[in-house]
């Protein structure tokens, strides 16, 4: 997006103004004046500590309406469980052969990955690159399972993972421009509902500090923490 163009839909976001999640995603939707089908995406600052481990923030949600993203799946599986996860419709299916491309290569031309528990021994090796990006298997996340089949559908259904990163924010995708009004609101509802939930006992104060809806190019709509947190009633 040009300079001119984001002054453009910046001017019509009031910095001043806490909106309503409809409110803020209408708004998110008028500023997606890009060629390409622009990501929605919700930013929201919590009150935790991520350096303590009793104060992680992490877990799962589907998406009523899914992503709108193709998602590229990589399994690590053999045997019966290889044949399970092509069946499903898998992308990658592999073991050493894959965890040896991306050690040495460092390729990571996937989105999500699941292994079962049996091959985790040298998966866990694979931190180094999987982790950074958030794609490291967890048992936490549906990742690490023997049940293959049901962990591709849930993903292929439009289940979203999210964690909290050092500064305390969470970033999560809660579909594309192009949907309408109504299934972004459903989508970021199910987020903030599962993140508000999702509390550490240990989080004293203020958790939810401010929640943010922007499109990929687009000005951030700061959004009405009060009314947020009716969700979690």
């Amino acid at each position: 997006m040009s300079g001119k163009k984001y002054k453009e839909v910046a001017a019509l976001v009031d910095r001043t103004k806490q909106y309503s999640i409809e409110d803020a995603i209408g708004l998110a939707k008028k500023t997606a004046r890009t060629k390409f089908d622009e990501s929605v995406d919700l930013a929201l600052k919590l009150g935790v500590d991520p350096k303590q481990a009793d104060q992680m923030v992490r877990g799962t949600v589907v998406l009523p309406h899914g992503t709108g993203k193709k998602v590229k799946i990589l399994v690590f599986a053999k045997g019966e469980k290889d044949k399970e996860a092509r069946d499903a419709g898998a992308d990658y299916v592999g073991a050493e052969d894959l965890a040896d491309k991306i050690q040495k290569e460092g390729w990571t031309d996937f989105d999500t990955v699941i292994a079962t528990p049996d091959l985790m021994g040298f998966v866990g090796k694979l931190g180094k690159v999987l982790g950074p990006r958030g794609l490291m298997p967890n048992p936490k996340t549906g990742t690490v399972t023997f049940d293959i089949a049901k962990a591709i559908k849930e993903i292929r259904a439009g289940k979203v993972e999210y964690r909290v990163e050092k500064a305390g924010i969470v970033h999560v995708p809660v579909g594309k421009a192009s949907f309408d009004e109504k299934k972004l609101v459903d989508n970021a509802k199910s987020v903030l509902e599962s993140v508000l939930k999702a509390k550490p006992a240990s989080s004293k104060g203020k958790y939810l500090k401010s929640a943010f809806v922007s499109t990929t190019m687009g000005p951030g709509i700061k959004m009405d923490i009060a009314l947020i947190e009716k969700l979690a009633g």
